[in-house]
């Protein structure tokens, strides 16, 4: 692989290839934009009329001189150190073919950063074909990836005695209304969420965090158990939402006693006991609409509470602006956390990475 020369103001720098530009990687194009540690080189993206089009501007930055393409195979062909993989839904094949050809991948979806009993053949072959390969793999986001596991353990190391864990994380839609909202249930009949929605089955996406703060802390968990409850819309809620950077924006209506919120709850079972759980909380729009009516205010944020000696909270949140909103930082959370191991990925012996094998990152370009 061709060398870049390094400039000594900076250091050594990575060309880097962005895979897709929704939400997440719009903003990590940006940084790479921006940051002289990074020379982008090839840009995926999914919409046909953004194909031949300077990747720079269809994110809102000056010309970078590589056009958008919707062509793998030709981004397959050309050398990078590093693939910003980020997809709304990872591909394993896909990841493991970058892998093979050469290519450090580094992804912002989470299905695959901590071994759990669930995921370990998936693991099993991105291990492999980074030792073919001789690439690195990692991924992270800020959830699951960051505010649920690598804050908790950081949070847990100045108590002495920890007893119980909690983490809350809280989102409304109001600003924000996703693409694959229809796929979360909302707007459905009790009955029909019940029967089938998007996170009735992703507790294997979030046991990988249960399981890494159970084994930071020493311990095995025994069992996962769930729970989950819904509130419902008292009046029609009419939506229209922001428009994804890759996909088109959203509009409609949840109408009145269809799900306008949602609690899901994942616990870590540990010597008997339920350790530490995830309190996944959703709602929709104004929360005067919905019954039973949310008793959390009504922004984007973490809030993650140790029960123990010294009993310990900490809250994760955008600072307010002069109108007291808060804000969604979660995207440039989402996409800087992963997109800050790049040198650190590129750098590592081949193989499957999580934090512990990456431990404190020296983070590169950030000031400037």
């Amino acid at each position: 692989m061709t060398a870049l020369a390094d400039d000594p103001k900076v250091g050594k720098k990575y060309r880097v290839i962005q895979w897709g530009i929704g939400n997440v990687g719009t903003l990590a194009l940006r940084h790479f934009a921006g940051n002289p540690v990074y020379e982008v080189v090839g840009v995926l993206c999914s919409r046909p009329e953004k194909v031949g089009k300077d990747a720079g501007e269809l994110v809102g930055v000056a010309p970078i001189g590589v056009l958008a393409t919707t062509d793998k195979s030709a981004l397959e062909a050309l050398e990078a150190d590093c693939v910003f993989y980020a997809p709304l839904w990872s591909d394993i094949e896909e990841i493991c073919r970058l892998l093979r050809g050469g290519k450090n991948v580094v992804a912002s979806g989470g299905a695959w950063w901590y071994r759990t009993e669930t995921n370990a053949q998936d693991i099993d072959k991105i291990e492999e074909a980074c030792q073919a390969g001789g690439t690195s793999f990692h991924a992270g986001g800020i959830h699951p990836g960051f505010a649920a596991d690598l804050l908790v353990l950081t949070l847990c190391r100045i108590v002495s005695r920890i007893d119980r864990i909690h983490i809350y994380e809280y989102v409304n839609f109001n600003k924000d209304t996703l693409k694959y909202l229809d796929e979360m249930g909302f707007g459905k009949e009790p009955a029909e969420f019940e029967a089938g929605n998007l996170f009735a089955a992703a507790w294997p996406l979030f046991a990988q965090s249960l399981t890494m703060v159970v084994d930071g802390v020493d311990k095995t968990v025994e069992r996962f158990t769930t729970e989950v409850k819904v509130g419902l819309a008292t009046r029609d809620i009419p939506y229209e939402g922001t428009e994804d950077m890759d996909m088109p924006g959203l509009k409609g209506v949840i109408k009145k006693g269809t799900v306008a919120a949602q609690q899901h709850e994942w616990t870590a079972w540990v010597d008997g006991k339920p350790f530490i759980t995830l309190h996944e909380t959703y709602s929709f729009v104004e929360h005067d609409a919905i019954d039973p009516r949310p008793d959390w205010d009504g922004y984007y944020h973490y809030r993650l509470v140790v029960e123990g000696e010294q009993p310990t909270e900490l809250i994760l949140r955008g600072v307010a602006d002069e109108q007291g909103d808060h804000g969604n930082p979660g995207y440039t959370w989402t996409a800087m956390g992963p997109v800050n191991t790049i040198p650190a990925v590129c750098d590592a012996p081949p193989g499957f990475l999580t934090h512990k094998e990456l431990g404190l990152v020296t983070l590169r370009g950030v000031v400037r």
